[in-house]
């Protein structure tokens, strides 16, 4: 182990608890090599097709009668869910906030800085007890309230993509999210199924139904050798990739003895869109704040999730608002809040079970909203979108997206992604950036959509071709901004935008900007 010492880090990294996560890695990470190669041929294969597809291979596990296992009673209902990285005081208050759900972020809301990975286990291991509380230096108190129903975690651990540096098995480099959910699974499994409060997860960024088997295994591995009951893990899976949405049935089959459901994680769908095509004129954007949920391939999408989740007995659950509510301007506060009401209720209408706020402001409207639909039952499970038949090509139909290139919309790219770059070097993995919560989602679209424009040769709405020189006269802009803007931290400005300009202009395109990020980070 090379990290250093962290605040009761010795409660975590037991010779025990480290010895189970090593048996994982032996058994599991030369397969999870295998799928990271796997993706880089399927998306070649991709991008000299111009097109994805329903998989042929897999049309009798589409085409067949079975459901995936019924919800455990401590997640039936699971109508708002709120996200949030696990430093102390973000957990007590996504505890304290009234919504069914915490998504207990060690994945992109959390920069994985060793203390961050170690503390937020420390963390978690007294969510799981109701032993949690804090009082900051400046001496403001954070406990568990006794007058609300406490939001029941669900762990996010690393995308398979991440390897974590400070943990070495057999010479190597542990898989990140095996090291994520065996600690986790270690210390709180048998204590969180006595309290009904799990283990539950969410699996991010996964791009195959072959991924989802991967994590099936490890599962039922990791429930034998603790002598855990079979099923007894529940995990919703993100589809966040483009080409997992046409494997949606085929990653519930595989989890199905484990499976929660799937959740429209919209935004890095976004950057998988851009990423999968990013050589292709017909899969090119507009700017992204005028890309909304009612595009037609976004709408695609989230159509076919529902119908394809409730056909096969599993939750849906919707994407995130992600408005921080601002009192110091009211009509923008008005407005933004009625756009949250039609996010959910449009969600709520489609079908979905639940959906997702990032800040405890937000929860009464997606209560309102989904109470609206639902009224006294837990979900809408029953309910099957028959009418819903969503074919390949309308996933695909990213061309009749509307909304214009602009100017505009580069600097924004470029302001925002620098701004949440700079947060993540410093440990917050979480950004409040122009009233809206970010996480590495973020940044990706903002780099990604810029590389693309820059490497079909876009010409924006005033006429200006986007080029190297013209990307990085607008970064040396936003950087002469910030360092001018009050309060904003520049101590990492400098490498932020260095980082930004490698992912953004780059000849090569960079599959995670987190990776490079990671090597400038203890």
């Amino acid at each position: 182990m090379l990290g250093g010492t962290v605040e009761r880090g010795d409660e975590i990294l037991t010779k025990e608890a480290l010895e189970f996560v090593a048996g994982l890695q032996r058994a599991f990470g030369a397969r999870r090599d295998e799928l990271l190669e796997r993706r880089k041929q399927r998306r070649a294969e991709a991008a000299r097709a111009g097109r994805l597809d329903f998989l042929e291979e897999t049309r009798e596990i589409r085409e067949g009668d079975w459901k995936v296992a019924e919800p455990p009673a401590g997640i039936r209902d699971r109508r708002v869910e709120i996200t949030g990285p696990t430093d102390r005081k973000m957990s007590i208050n996504a505890l304290n906030s009234g919504a069914r759900i915490w998504l207990a972020d060690l994945e992109d809301a959390n920069t994985p800085h060793w203390a961050n990975v170690v503390g937020g286990q420390v963390n978690l291991y007294d969510v799981i007890r109701k032993q949690v509380e804090l009082t900051t230096p400046e001496g403001k108190q954070y406990k568990l309230r006794d007058d609300v129903q406490h939001a029941v975690p669900l762990v996010r651990p690393r995308g398979w993509h991440f390897d974590e540096k400070h943990v070495l098995v057999d010479g190597k480099p542990v898989v990140g999210a095996l090291l994520d959910f065996g600690l986790y699974f270690f210390h709180n499994a048998k204590e969180s199924i006595e309290r009904g409060t799990g283990p539950f997860f969410y699996l991010p960024k996964m791009e195959s139904h072959l991924e989802a088997r991967l994590w099936n295994d490890v599962f039922t591995k990791a429930q034998a050798d603790l002598g855990v009951p079979h099923g007894s893990i529940r995990a919703t899976v993100l589809i966040e990739t483009f080409p997992a949405a046409f494997e949606m049935e085929e990653i519930l089959y595989e989890l199905r003895d484990h499976s929660a459901g799937l959740n429209a994680g919209r935004w890095d769908y976004l950057f998988s869109v851009i990423k999968t095509f990013r050589e292709s004129d017909s899969y090119i954007l507009p700017d992204r704040n005028s890309v909304t949920m009612t595009a037609p391939f976004m709408r695609a999408y989230t159509e076919l999730l529902v119908r394809t989740c409730h056909k096969r007995g599993a939750f849906a659950i919707g994407g995130m608002a992600a408005f921080i509510p601002n009192k110091k301007d009211p009509e923008a506060n008005e407005k933004a809040m009625q756009k949250v009401h039609d996010d959910k209720k449009r969600e709520a209408g489609d079908g979905f079970d639940g959906s997702w706020v990032a800040h405890p402001g937000l929860v009464e409207i997606c209560f309102e909203e989904f109470d609206a639909v639902l009224g006294d039952r837990p979900n809408q499970i029953d309910n099957v979108r028959e009418d819903v038949q969503i074919t390949a090509d309308q996933l695909l139909d990213v061309a009749s997206t509307p909304g214009e290139k602009t100017i505009e919309g580069l600097r924004a790219a470029v302001d925002v992604g620098v701004r949440y770059i700079v947060s993540w070097l410093g440990g917050n993995g979480a950004a409040a950036i122009h009233n809206l919560m970010e996480d590495a989602a973020t940044a990706e679209i903002s780099r990604s959509q810029i590389w693309q424009w820059l490497h079909t040769g876009v010409v924006l709405a005033g006429g200006q071709q986007v080029t190297k020189d013209l990307v990085r006269e607008v970064l040396a802009d936003t950087e002469k901004q910030l360092r001018s803007e009050e309060g904003f931290p520049v101590d990492d400005l400098g490498r932020a935008v260095e980082l930004f300009e490698q992912v953004a202009v780059a000849d090569e395109f960079v599959d995670f900007l987190t990776l490079p990020a990671y090597e400038q980070i203890d």
